[in-house]
C-alpha cells in the first residue's frame, strides 16, 4: 500500500525536523569536542544535516504543506534526539551519532522508501535516496576517525534505551490531523 500525499508530507516533515535537530546537535557540540580531527568532522556533517533539511523543506512544500514546514517526531523519536544531544565525551558524541543514532535513522528512511510509490514520490525517493548515501559516506568518515583515535565503543546506556523503546517515526497527533 502506497501513502497519499498527506502522509508522504508528514513523513518528509518529520524527516526535516530530524535532520534540523542533528545539525544543532552537531553544531552545540563543536565548540566543547577538544579534538581538532573531530571538529572538522562535525563541521562538515553540519553542513551535510543543513543540505538535509534545507532539500526535505523545499520538498514538504511540494507536498502540500508549507515550505520548510517541520514536524515533531513521536516522543519516543524525540526523547533519542534528546539523549544523543546530552553526550558529554567525544567517543560517546561519536558512537551515539554515527553508530547508533544515524543507522537508525538510515533504517527509517528506508522504510518509508518501502511503503511508497517510487513513480508517485519519484522526487522524495531521489531526495531520501541521496540523503542515504550522504549518511552512509558520514558514518565511514566517522569510523576512520573513531579508529585514528582509539577510543574504546562507550556504552551509551541512556541512548541505547532511548533507541530501543523509540517506536515510530510520526507522532500519534500527526496522524489524526
Amino acid at each position: 500500500m502506497s501513502l497519499d500525499v498527506g502522509r508522504r508530507g508528514l513523513h518528509i516533515a518529520t524527516f526535516r525536523f530530524v535532520a534540523v535537530r542533528l545539525m544543532e546537535t552537531a553544531a552545540a557540540w563543536t565548540p566543547t569536542t577538544p579534538e581538532m580531527e573531530a571538529k572538522v568532522l562535525l563541521g562538515r556533517h553540519i553542513w551535510d544535516f543543513a543540505q538535509h533539511a534545507d532539500v526535505l523543506g523545499r520538498r514538504t512544500f511540494e507536498l502540500r504543506l508549507p515550505a520548510q514546514h517541520s514536524l515533531q517526531p513521536s516522543e519516543g523519536v524525540g526523547a533519542v534526539l534528546r539523549e544523543l544531544a546530552v553526550l558529554e565525551r567525544t567517543e560517546e558524541r561519536l558512537f551515539g551519532l554515527y553508530e547508533l543514532v544515524l543507522p537508525d535513522l538510515e533504517r527509517r528512511y528506508r522504510s518509508y522508501l518501502d511503503d511508497v510509490d517510487h513513480v508517485l514520490d519519484g522526487p522524495s525517493v531521489v531526495v531520501i535516496e541521496n540523503i542515504l548515501a550522504d549518511l552512509a559516506r558520514q558514518r565511514r568518515e566517522a569510523d576512520e576517525l573513531r579508529r585514528e583515535l582509539s577510543p574504546p565503543a562507550p556504552p551509551c546506556a541512556a541512548l541505547r534505551d532511548a533507541l530501543a523503546a523509540s517506536g515510530p517515526l510520526l507522532a500519534p497527533e500527526a496522524l489524526r490531523g
